[in-house]
C-alpha cells in the first residue's frame, strides 16, 4: 500500500481588502509507463516572470494563494489596455491588452515630455495579449494601444531610472479568452499571476521529466518517466490518410514522424489561406514527402492564427510545439544539461549531445553524423525551402529544421535545427521573411 504524506508549501501574499483571495492546489505524482514511482523532488519554475521553488518528498502538493479581480463580462468586452504589473517598475513589467476582433494594433510608448520611445504595429487575433516592457531613461511612461480608431492607455512608473539602457517591448503570449487580471507577491520571491506558464520538473534517481502548463484551477499532474516506447494508449494516430507512430519522451508524447498532410504545391508558389492545407515536397518530388514529411510555411502550419498553443495542421487532440516545449524536449534528452537549464534559452547551437540523441541512426550525409536515436525521436535530414531573391530547396541529407509557434520580439518565429556536424541543436529566428521558408513540423499531444 502506498503511503503519501502531503505537506503543502504555502505562499503568503499581502491582500488588498478590496480584492478576493483565491488559491490553486497543484498535486504531483509519477509513473513509469503505468507503474507508480516515487518522485524525489519537484522543481517549479515560473517561465513567464522568473523565480522557482522546490518540493522534496514527501511534500507533493503546492498551494499558491493569489488575489484577483472579477472576470470581465465577455458580452461587454471592449478594446482595453490593462494596468501593468508590477508598477512601479524596477526592471521589467508586463502589459496586457484585450482585442475584441482580429486586426492591426498600433503600440506606442511615450515619455513624460511626449517624446516617442517606441512604436510598432502588429496584427493580433481576438483575445488577450501580453507584452514585456523593459523601460529606461526616465521615471514616467505612457503606453497607448490603437485598434480600429479606439485608443486605450496606461501610465507606467519606473522606480529606478536607468539612463544607460535601451527601452524594449517584447511580445510574450496570448490566450483566446476575455482577460482576467491576477496579481500576487510572496515572501519567498516566487511570483505568480494567473495565466503564468509554469514548468514542473520531476526528479527520480538520475532521471528528469518536465511538464509545462498555465494553471488556472487546481490540478493533478502526473510525471511520466517511461521513454522510447509508443505513447501508452495511443501507439498510432491516423490523420489525413496517413498513419503516424507515436513516441513517449518522458512526459511528452510526440509523433514519431514529421507531418505529411495536405496537397503538394510547387516550391515556386507561396501557400495561401484558402481552407486547403498545402505542403512542399523537397525538389518537388512526392517521394521526398513520403520519406521526410512535408515542408510548410509558418502561417500555413499555424492555419493563419497567432495563438501560441494551437492545433494548426496537427491531428485533433494534438498541437504544434512552442519554443518552451522544445526546450523541455532538449533538456530531457541531453546528457549534460537538464530540463530548465538556462542554456536552452540561448540562441545558436546549444547542448552537449541533444542532436545526436534525437537523430536517426541512418540517413544523414556521413555515417559519422548519424545519431543514436536514443529516445526514438528518429529525426531525419529533410532539408528546407529557402526564400531569398528566388526560392530554393537546400540541405536535404544534412539539415533538419522544425518550426515552433513562438515568435520572438521581432515577430519572427523561433525554429530548431539539427545539422550534420553539430552535436547540439540550433535555436534561431531569422527575419519576418523567414515565415515564407518551408520547414518540417512535428506535433505534440495535448497534456
Amino acid at each position: 500500500m502506498k503511503k503519501e504524506l502531503l505537506f503543502p508549501l504555502i505562499f503568503i501574499v499581502g491582500l488588498n481588502p478590496l480584492l478576493k483571495s483565491q488559491q490553486l492546489e497543484l498535486t504531483f505524482t509519477a509513473i513509469d509507463n503505468e507503474v507508480y514511482v516515487q518522485v524525489d523532488s519537484i522543481k517549479v519554475m515560473n517561465r513567464s516572470q522568473g523565480g522557482d521553488t522546490v518540493l522534496y518528498w514527501p511534500d507533493t502538493v503546492l498551494t499558491i494563494y493569489y488575489v484577483g479581480t472579477p472576470e470581465i463580462n465577455k458580452a461587454k468586452c471592449l478594446f482595453q489596455v490593462f494596468q501593468n504589473y508590477p508598477n512601479p517598475v524596477t526592471d521589467q513589467t508586463t502589459i496586457s491588452l484585450y482585442v475584441p476582433e482580429k486586426g492591426k494594433v498600433s503600440l506606442i510608448i511615450t515619455d513624460m515630455l511626449g517624446r516617442l520611445v517606441h512604436k510598432s504595429d502588429r496584427v493580433l487575433d481576438k483575445g488577450t495579449h501580453s507584452f514585456r516592457l523593459t523601460p529606461s531613461g526616465g521615471n514616467l511612461y505612457f503606453f497607448t494601444a490603437q485598434w480600429r480608431g479606439n485608443n486605450s492607455s496606461v501610465k507606467i512608473m519606473q522606480a529606478v531610472s536607468n539612463s544607460y539602457g535601451v527601452s524594449s517591448l517584447e511580445y510574450i503570449g496570448s490566450e483566446a479568452s476575455s482577460p482576467q487580471l491576477k496579481a500576487t507577491e510572496d515572501i519567498q520571491s516566487f511570483l505568480f499571476n494567473l495565466g503564468d506558464e509554469l514548468l514542473f520538473i520531476g526528479n527520480t534517481d538520475t532521471l528528469q521529466s518536465g511538464i509545462l502548463d498555465n494553471p488556472e484551477d487546481s490540478e493533478t499532474y502526473t510525471f511520466q518517466f517511461a521513454t522510447n516506447i509508443p505513447c501508452p494508449g495511443t501507439p498510432t494516430v491516423t490523420y489525413g490518410g496517413q498513419v503516424y507512430n507515436t513516441i513517449q519522451v518522458f512526459s511528452q508524447c510526440w509523433l514519431k514522424e514529421n507531418m505529411n498532410v495536405g496537397t503538394m504545391i510547387p516550391g515556386i508558389q507561396d501557400m495561401s489561406d484558402d481552407g486547403i492545407i498545402e505542403k512542399y515536397c523537397y525538389d518537388d518530388e512526392p517521394d521526398s514527402c513520403t520519406v521526410y514529411g512535408g515542408l510548410y510555411q509558418w502561417n500555413e502550419m499555424m492555419q493563419y492564427t497567432t495563438i501560441q498553443v494551437v492545433q494548426g495542421i496537427c491531428p485533433p487532440d494534438w498541437h504544434l510545439p512552442t519554443d518552451e516545449e522544445w526546450k523541455v524536449l532538449e533538456g530531457a534528452v541531453d546528457s549534460m544539461y537538464g530540463i530548465g537549464d538556462n542554456i536552452w534559452d540561448n540562441p545558436g547551437f546549444r547542448g552537449f549531445d541533444v542532436a545526436i540523441n534525437l537523430k536517426s541512426t541512418s540517413g544523414w550525409e556521413a555515417p559519422e553524423w548519424n545519431g543514436t536515436n536514443l529516445f526514438g525521436f528518429s529525426a531525419l535530414p529533410g532539408g528546407r525551402r529557402m526564400v531569398y531573391v528566388y526560392f530554393s530547396f537546400t540541405n536535404c541529407g544534412a539539415y533538419s529544421t522544425w518550426w515552433t509557434t513562438t515568435e520572438n520580439p521581432g515577430y519572427c518565429p523561433w525554429y530548431r535545427n539539427a545539422w550534420t556536424n553539430f552535436s547540439g541543436t540550433g535555436r534561431s529566428s531569422g527575419t519576418p521573411v523567414t515565415k515564407l521558408w518551408g520547414f518540417s513540423v512535428r506535433c505534440l499531444r495535448d497534456y
